[in-house]
């Protein structure tokens, strides 16, 4: 069952520009679930393909604005020390039920006390959303099962907004244009690892990119330097295909929600989201 959570949160000291790369955030979500399972922590740390989560950078809250529900792009660099007192948000996504499961210790035992550390600074979580709101439409979980059965059987326009750089790779290197095979291979794979659910093969013969908005942006740490792409992108479907293969295709748009595309995806690249469709808002719903 996919989770995309919002975590709320407020600085309670100045977190430098430093500490506000994936690689930190990326121990913090390990430092999350180890303090309820040491275990699942070190499992998942040891895990170096098809992790069952995914992490947005570190947001910086803003006033509510009428049109806020429209921005698409999140703050994926940041060039200025965060200060103490700044209210904030963090995406987790979680793939597995099992992962979930785990982690409901924390949600349900929550201190609003209880200090995380990225860097030097601390973070105060205040609370955690799982619903999506008008103006933080990230947040949401639904089934497998009703992500499948929601999905429209007759819409042929699938539109995604990349919100933070996204980049797949193939072969040794890394591609920064979103093809149909990069983009769709990216969530089929991750539909088959986690969910029950076999979709039909070479079920992308018939979907073409039928406009785009895109530039390219590097992603720089002290590690790596990446080339990926941010902006939207519009595929058709064309042609006499079958219901079954649309609402599949349709399905797969509206999982990229929690799973994200391409790479690093656990590092605050690849966040997705569909434009101009309704996702499944809930589990009983």
């Amino acid at each position: 069952m996919p989770y995309s959570l919002v975590l709320n949160l407020v600085s309670l000291s100045p977190i430098p520009v430093q500490y506000l790369q994936g690689r930190h955030l990326h121990a913090l979500f390990f430092n999350l679930v180890s303090f309820v399972d040491r275990e699942l922590g070190d499992r998942l740390h040891d895990q170096k393909v098809d992790k069952a989560f995914t992490l947005s950078p570190l947001q910086i809250s803003r006033q509510p604005k009428a049109h806020r529900s429209r921005d698409l792009y999140l703050q994926w660099e940041h060039q200025e020390t965060i200060p103490a007192g700044t209210p904030c948000w963090w995406r987790i996504s979680l793939l597995d039920d099992t992962l979930f499961g785990h982690l409901t210790k924390l949600w349900l035992t929550l201190n609003p006390k209880q200090p995380w550390h990225l860097g030097p600074g601390e973070l105060q979580i205040t609370s955690i959303q799982g619903t999506p709101q008008a103006d933080r439409p990230w947040a949401n979980f639904s089934t497998y099962e009703q992500i499948y059965q929601q999905a429209s059987e007759s819409d042929r326009l699938i539109s995604l907004a990349f919100c933070t750089p996204v980049t797949f790779r193939q072969g040794k290197y890394d591609s920064a244009l979103p093809t149909r095979e990069c983009v769709f291979n990216s969530l089929l794979s991750r539909w088959h690892k986690y969910s029950q659910i076999e979709l039909l093969p070479d079920l992308f013969e018939a979907v073409f990119p039928s406009f785009f908005d895109l530039r390219t942006q590097i992603v720089t740490d002290k590690r790596s330097k990446l080339i990926g792409c941010i902006g939207s992108i519009s595929y058709q479907v064309l042609g006499n295909i079958e219901p079954i293969r649309i609402k599949q295709i349709n399905a797969l748009a509206d999982f990229a929600l929690y799973c994200g595309n391409g790479r690093k995806t656990t590092m605050g690249m690849g966040m997705v989201r569909r434009l101009g469709v309704k996702v499944a808002a809930s589990a009983d719903g």
